[in-house]
């Protein structure tokens, strides 16, 4: 499967569960196991979206500019999950900071779908054969 298809898969796993976790309360055992899940595939997903297609289109002259934008939306969204993953589940706050955090992820794999999927196809191929996802997935189960 290619790279793209299998963040494809990704992404529309994590519009999953940011919709699930918007319609939890409190410090609830959904919540946390909805937020756990999340948290931790995010982290992997982004470990390894860096490793791999950031990687091969930071070294394009035509892919970096995108590459170094998506890379510093991360850093910010980690940001956001650490904060999140700190506070108490009971706290009124979190499901605010969520909503913001929901908010940039969605605008974030948006890009990514329709911005990085047509620059990396462009710049370094289609990846018909799957070894760039390959790669993704054996960097994302490393994690």
């Amino acid at each position: 499967m290619s790279i793209y298809k299998r963040i494809k898969a990704d992404h529309d796993f994590h519009r999953e569960l940011l919709d699930k976790l918007e319609h939890t309360e409190g410090d609830s055992d959904t919540r946390r196991q909805q937020w756990y899940r999340f948290f931790y595939d995010v982290k992997a997903h982004a470990a390894a979206e860096e490793e791999t297609l950031y990687a091969e289109l930071i070294a394009t002259e035509e892919g970096q500019p995108d590459a170094r934008h998506s890379i510093h939306e991360h850093q910010k969204l980690d940001k956001i999950m650490d904060e999140l993953n700190e506070m108490e589940f009971s706290n009124p706050g979190w499901l605010q900071r969520f909503k913001t955090l929901k908010h940039d992820y969605l605008h974030h794999i948006e890009e990514e779908e329709d911005d990085i999927f047509t620059r990396g196809s462009k710049e370094i191929g289609a990846d018909n054969n799957g070894e760039l996802g390959d790669k993704f997935a054996a960097r994302k189960d490393k994690e």
